[in-house]
């Protein structure tokens, strides 16, 4: 058979679900056209919706049967994580497949999420780390879509908020969670699907209005957010009790952990970060100054956090006062490596939209700065000492230490150094170019994603799944990471981009 005839045969057959993928690695990438991309594409998606998808939504990892799932907890039946690579994330990759190949395969799994995820929406305004759809469960939970299908009404009067009130509270069921990215991502998610609904979609637009409302509420008079809050409408938090300062450094601080979340403004896991993304965003999809005003709120909150030298970065957490605090037990007040460089990209990101300098000028400080603190093999410590600029770590029972030898693993106390980058973008920025595009793959990259693809559309990887128990579970056909999944569309979608 011509080798032209065999690579064609082979095509075919890969296409119907007879031969695995990774024969089209034989192929070679002049193979693979526009149409088998696609076809790839939609047999993940229609994979994801139809065997792993529950009541829309998903969780981190999952069975390849869709049995058994995980998040940070255990998820299994009748229960999905938001937290990303959770179900937005999921759901904002079914939409850039939409983009790029306007399949309803793709649409139809994304608006199965939006659904999933106006059923998890509180009636604070957003969301929790993970959604419960058992209805014994569901009756002890707020959510705003009650039993009988419909969405609860809500007192029209604020209440009193503030840390000085939360922190003596014990929280209940109704807390928006702003960590880890949860509720910014289900409101980026709403925003994108509501614009390429145009707009049609009474519940899905109704949902992410009640949620942005509710976030602008919880913003500080400062700008900055907090990791979480219980209730909405929300009275806004007072600037007699929350004050515009600067931040500064403590006169001293306990090196031992206080047990005490007093914190008010949160960069920790890019919390207030997330919400200037998800703020930008909805100002653009719905051209609303409210949300507009609120991001660059945001960013006059990280020309403030910004600490004097001789440490120009950024803390995790600040007090009323703008002074770095603890947060849990091995996150010590202190100059954070990683979320300062998460820092420099939303403030290039804010000066891009506004062209005020004051965001760019607060850049190069920062890499300068950080730049003298990276360790010997080119990475950042996740905290330095507060003036000393020591590096700070913690020992697997958690005592403080400079020492690097005896670090618990479930936690990054040395990160990645992306200055490099970083300062290559500011550099453009400051000599009036824009920033380098982001490349597209290229055809080797494509056919080495499509050749791992199974025959289901299924990407599956090594690992473990947690059952109803917790216990973890190796199958020996692999499981589906929805970050796995979340990448391989990316790099498709960006190869398909016109």
């Amino acid at each position: 058979m011509y080798p032209s005839v065999l690579r064609q045969t082979l095509l075919a057959l890969i296409m119907f679900g007879v031969l695995p993928n990774t024969l089209l690695l034989l192929c070679g990438q002049d193979s693979l056209t526009e149409s088998q991309i696609k076809r790839s594409l939609h047999n993940a998606t229609r994979f994801m919706a139809e065997t792993v998808s529950d009541h829309g939504g998903y969780a981190w990892v999952s069975s390849a049967d869709g049995v058994h799932s995980h998040g940070e907890g255990v998820a299994g039946q009748d229960r999905v994580w938001v937290q990303p690579p959770g179900t937005p994330a999921v759901g904002m990759a079914f939409l850039q497949a939409f983009r790029v190949t306007l399949d309803p395969v793709h649409l139809d799994a994304a608006k199965d999420v939006g659904d999933a995820l106006v059923q998890g929406q509180l009636r604070s305004g957003g969301w929790g780390y993970s959604i419960e759809f058992d209805p014994t469960k569901r009756e002890s939970i707020p959510y705003r879509v009650g039993p009988n299908g419909k969405t609860e009404s809500i007192a029209e009067t604020p209440q009193p908020g503030g840390w000085d009130v939360w922190k003596q509270r014990k929280y209940g069921e109704n807390k928006t969670v702003l960590d880890d990215d949860t509720t910014a991502a289900a409101i980026r998610f709403f925003c994108q699907l509501d614009q390429t609904l145009e707009f049609k979609d009474a519940g899905i637009h109704d949902a992410v209005e009640y949620a942005l409302r509710s976030c602008l509420s919880a913003q500080h008079p400062i700008g900055g957010w907090s990791h979480n809050y219980d209730r909405f409408p929300l009275e806004p938090p007072s600037e007699r009790f929350y004050p515009i300062v600067r931040a500064g450094y403590p006169e001293s601080w306990d090196r031992t952990w206080t047990k005490d979340f007093t914190g008010c403004y949160v960069l920790n896991d890019c919390i207030s970060l997330d919400m200037i993304d998800a703020m930008l965003l909805a100002a653009d999809v719905y051209d609303d100054p409210r949300y507009r005003q609120s991001a660059l709120r945001g960013g006059e909150f990280l020309l403030l956090a910004q600490m004097p030298d001789p440490q120009p970065a950024w803390a995790q957490q600040y007090n009323r006062a703008m002074q770095p605090v603890w947060d849990r037990k091995f996150e010590p007040p202190a100059i954070t490596g990683f979320e300062s460089q998460r820092v420099m990209k939303t403030l290039m990101d804010l000066y891009q939209e506004t062209k005020d300098q004051r965001f760019l000028d607060a850049v190069g400080p920062a890499i300068d700065y950080l730049k003298s603190c990276r360790r010997e093999d080119g990475k950042l410590a996740r905290y330095y000492e507060l003036r000393t600029n020591q590096p700070i770590y913690f020992t697997v029972d958690y005592q403080m230490t400079h020492d690097d030898a005896d670090m618990p693993d479930h936690y990054s106390f040395v990160v990645d150094s992306d200055l490099e980058q970083i300062e290559l973008r500011y550099q453009r920025l400051v000599d009036g170019r824009e920033p380098a595009a982001i490349g597209r793959p290229d055809g080797n990259q494509v056919a080495e994603v499509v050749g791992r693809q199974a025959s289901s559309g299924a990407w599956l990887l090594p690992g473990y799944v947690r059952d109803a128990a917790g216990k973890k579970l190796v199958p020996t056909e692999g499981v589906v990471h929805s970050d796995e999944f979340i990448r391989n569309v990316d790099l498709l979608s960006r190869f398909l981009r016109p």
